[in-house]
């Protein structure tokens, strides 16, 4: 056992024993043990799991990333203010005052990366025990929770004539056309949610300062790459880990979706979207009691109507005007 191995066991110890269990569960409901539509459902559930028990790395993602898009407007004074100084000292100021700005507004950039760093963890073990399952099966072998008999009912398990463990490359035995649609209809849609997941996070939940940074730049360039990796890597993915993955984006699209809509980053598209849907209940903005909102439509109002009492004339109307005077 290698030390990769040695890593991934206990996710792999994780990731057979929820399946067992849930296979257990369907089982005892009257499912079929055999049925590939229960395998299925017992790794969308996997999906379920993980993903609410990563609920928690999600908000710390979401805060990071508020975080750093707050900061923008002081990254770019503090970038300003150290441009064209190359030496030893500047540098290490810079770097000094780049982690104060972290410290400040309660972020940094590893933050943003915790809840797919987190995944790959779980994903890596479903993928090898999937990856175990024909050679544990051709041996009547086990894969650790998993007996050997359930071991040869998964790998015979077919949805829609298509093996669980066929890819897109080698569809196997089962009907390799319904292999190769699954396949495509899956990886279109891990691509598709997988676009829309880093829009709502590069576009829709940035301030403006932060959309005229390197960052938004950046946000721009995965908006795009992700896509086309899932979509590289999806065709030597078993189907078994492309409805684990498909499942999983899409809970990822619609937590975020409602984190993003009623918890926006201050002076993003978001926020304005949801003052916009809050001043049509009566309720004032985000952030603000309605004391405090009526008392600035108050102000304002009287700002509008000094400005009025007090709008700059023209030279020929107050000529017109002086010469008014005199007639009268």
């Amino acid at each position: 056992m290698n030390i990769f191995d040695m890593i991934l066991w206990p996710f792999k110890w994780a990731v057979s024993a929820v399946l067992w269990v849930f296979h257990t569960l369907f089982t005892a409901v009257g499912m079929d043990p055999a049925s590939g539509l229960t395998w299925v459902l017992a790794i969308i559930c996997l999906t379920l799991v993980m993903r609410t028990i990563t609920i928690p790395l999600f908000v710390t993602q979401i805060k990071a990333m508020r975080g750093m898009s707050a900061m923008q407007g002081d990254m770019a004074k503090l970038q300003a203010k150290y441009k064209g100084k190359k030496d030893q000292l500047s540098r290490q100021q810079m770097a000094q005052e780049q982690m104060d700005l972290y410290k400040k507004h309660g972020t940094n950039p590893l933050a943003s990366c915790m809840p797919i760093l987190a995944q790959m963890p779980i994903f890596f073990g479903l993928f090898q025990v999937l990856n175990s399952v024909p050679e544990a099966a051709s041996k009547h072998e086990g894969i650790l929770v998993l007996s050997a008999d359930l071991v040869q009912q998964f790998n015979q398990a077919t949805i829609f004539g298509a093996n669980l463990f066929a890819t897109m490359l080698n569809p196997g035995n089962g009907d390799q056309v319904s292999t190769i649609v699954q396949a495509v209809v899956m990886i279109l849609i891990m691509s598709g949610t997988q676009f829309f997941i880093q829009k709502q996070l590069s576009v829709k939940n940035m301030s403006e300062a932060a959309l005229n940074s390197p960052m938004f730049r950046q946000q721009q360039m995965i908006m795009y790459l992700f896509p086309i990796i899932f979509a590289v890597s999806g065709i030597n993915f078993p189907l078994g880990v492309l409805y684990y993955w498909t499942v999983s984006n899409i809970w990822s699209l619609g937590q975020q979706w409602w984190v993003i809509r009623n918890n926006p980053t201050p002076g993003s598209q978001a926020e304005k979207e949801l003052n916009a849907r809050r001043a049509a209940k009566g309720l004032p903005p985000v952030g603000k009691t309605r004391e405090q909102h009526e008392q600035e439509l108050a102000e304002a109002r009287e700002r509008a109507a000094a400005g009025q009492r007090q709008q700059p004339m023209s030279k020929k109307r107050q000529k017109q005007q002086r010469s008014k005077g005199k007639s009268n």
